[in-house]
């Protein structure tokens, strides 16, 4: 062994011992480790940063802020409606949420996917009185079986498909992925539906909100042109209402609010109905019955661009206390709404904008978020940090889809790139407000792409050094008398079982050239050996920590660190029992 493959062995080593650890931050590490092998010797300087520029690192960032523009387009909210559903039984839910899992993460990253269907999970576990833990971890696996059905479903994809243009000339396309990726899925999926949940065992988590304080604000919003409220007695919507945990308190007219509840009053334009429900529900069913925030017409309506929803608490001393909306000309002076108050769970009768606020009071501003929070200090008001909700736009739900769709038949088509059609995609997402400039940075999950862009140089010196081919060539020599499908069986569990513990896009650089070599070495088709790196490296079901998705479900989920294998580890033997067979049909040595 030479200086720089001890040197890099050891090197890696330590990153993986660390990355294990998880005391200090993945990207941290992976960067600190960048820096010394550039200052020892064995990564030249002037390719140190080359993975910043590196393709696959440039597409991940691009998935990532489509995947935002796609939930902000509110794509999520044209399946709910055949989500949350009490009556089914929990085999089916499970099912029905991880087939719409699998899809979407075949078409958006699989984190986003989750993030997207989680809340409608959490929210039918509620509605049906059953513990959210049942449902929440197949779906978060379904999540991440879907995403290996497309190169852009799952990074280690996107990783394993610029290895193959690099090593080979020409990388994995759009979907080459596809036939493995649905096999497992489709196995996985009827996995978990019908035998997985039954394994986890019962953390006695409810789903969230039950029994708790959801914070009810009193909003008032407009009847606009085209809603689908006018012309109906106002009792007709409470079944919409009640699909949104909202409810319809009464109804204003010409300025004067109706006696009662004014149940059989039948809505007319320029109508106000006023709501009761926290800001999420109160926004969601907004959207459903094409209804507007007042006073937003002018800026297109609540659906109309990127807008904010954001509770603040109102201290003593205030501007706003003692003031309505109308006297503080809000809008005209701010350009932006008070859409409701939340004044200890007492109903009011005044309107919403006609007020007094009072010290302790929560309002519910609505504007554009680069408005929002220069109003609030205006207004002496405090935010809550972590409960600001950004308004789906739903009118731009088909141009979403039709933007995304188009990029990806331009790039299926080779007439232009991959990363220039999802580049074309995000700037027309920009353009017309879709995604707003800080949601576009914040989009992208910056430590991911540090450690990507860190270790890229680091497998390039390991292959460059022979370390990959040392490692295959070892594993060879232990293997001798296998036959070939046996040795890409193998490797699978290798790294199916470092996927678990490591980074996935960690798992696939270091992975991938080794299972390149060893395919070299057997004089066999490298791309079963490719494409298997790609699956195993996906497939971390066995810990929280082995994918982000797995992490986020934990604390909603009342998961333990142990909980994960009794479902995981019959799944990823599964996976690998099913997987090895499709690979080598689809894709023969």
């Amino acid at each position: 062994m030479t200086y720089e493959q001890i040197f890099l062995f050891c090197l890696l080593g330590v990153v993986f011992a660390f990355l294990v650890w998880g005391r200090i931050r993945y990207d941290l590490v992976a960067f600190a480790a960048l820096i010394i092998a550039v200052v020892a010797g064995v990564v030249e300087a002037h390719d140190a940063f080359i993975g910043f520029g590196h393709e696959a690192v440039v597409i991940i960032a691009l998935v990532l802020i489509v995947s935002r523009a796609m939930m902000n387009a509110g794509a999520v909210e044209l399946i709910a409606r055949f989500v949350l559903s009490s009556g089914r039984s929990l085999s089916t839910h499970i099912g029905f949420m991880s087939v719409i899992g699998a899809g979407l993460s075949a078409v958006i990253n699989n984190v986003a996917a989750l993030v997207m269907l989680m809340t409608l999970d959490i929210e039918a576990a509620r509605k049906a009185k059953r513990p959210v833990s049942r449902s929440l971890m197949p779906l978060s696996f379904a999540t991440i079986l879907g995403g290996m059905i497309t190169l852009i479903g799952t990074p280690p994809n996107i990783v394993i498909a610029e290895f193959r243009d690099r090593a080979l000339g020409e990388p994995f396309s759009m979907f080459d992925f596809s036939p493995v990726g649905l096999v497992c899925a489709a196995v996985g999926i009827v996995f978990v539906a019908f035998l997985g949940w039954r394994l986890i065992p019962d953390t006695g988590q409810a789903a969230l909100g039950e029994g708790e304080d959801a914070g009810l604000f009193v909003a008032e919003t407009g009847v606009k042109d085209k809603s689908k409220a006018i012309g109906k007695p106002v009792n007709e919507l409470y079944p919409l209402a009640d699909e949104h945990d909202v409810t319809i308190l009464g109804l204003v007219r010409r300025g004067k609010r109706l006696p009662g509840f004014a149940a059989s009053e039948e809505v007319r334009k320029s109508d106000h109905l006023i709501l009761e429900g926290d800001p999420k529900s109160i926004e969601a069913f907004i959207g459903a019955a094409g209804l507007d925030a007042p006073g937003t017409a002018d800026h297109g309506g609540i659906r109309g661009q990127s807008l904010l929803l954001v509770e603040a608490i109102v201290p003593d001393g205030a501007r706003m206390v003692g003031r309505t909306a109308l006297d503080l000309r809000l809008l005209y002076r701010r350009g932006v709404t008070l859409l409701g108050v939340s004044r200890q769970g007492r109903r009011f009768r005044e309107r919403v904008r006609k007020l007094a606020i009072k010290p302790g009071d929560v309002v519910l501003l609505l504007g554009p978020e680069s408005r929002v929070m220069d109003a609030a200090d205006w207004l002496g008001i405090l935010p809550i940090a972590e409960k600001s909700h950004t308004v789906i736009q739903r009118g731009k739900a088909l141009f979403a889809v039709g933007v995304f769709a188009a990029a990806v038949t331009t790039s299926v088509m080779g007439l232009v790139p991959l990363a220039v059609a999802l580049a074309g995609a995000v700037a027309l997402y920009a353009l017309f407000n879709v995604v707003s400039a800080r949601e576009v940075y914040e989009s992208v999950e910056w430590p991911v792409i540090v450690l990507l862009a860190s270790l890229i140089p680091l497998g390039l010196a390991l292959e460059e050094t022979g370390g990959t081919k040392l490692i295959a060539d070892q594993i060879l020599s232990l293997t001798d008398a296998l036959p070939a499908w046996a040795i890409l069986t193998i490797l699978m569990i290798v790294t199916m079982t470092l996927s678990d513990f490591l980074n996935n896009v960690a798992t696939a650089l270091i992975a991938a050239p080794v299972g390149l070599s060893i395919a070299q070495g057997l004089e066999v088709s490298p791309d079963p050996f490719l494409m298997a790196v790609a699956v195993a490296a996906s497939c971390a079901f066995l810990t929280p920590i082995g994918h982000k998705n797995n992490t986020i479900i934990m604390g909603p989920g009342g998961y333990r660190f142990g909980d994960y294998w009794r479902m995981g580890l019959p799944l990823e033997i599964l996976i690998i029992a099913v997987s090895v067979p499709a690979i080598l049909f689809f894709w023969p040595l």
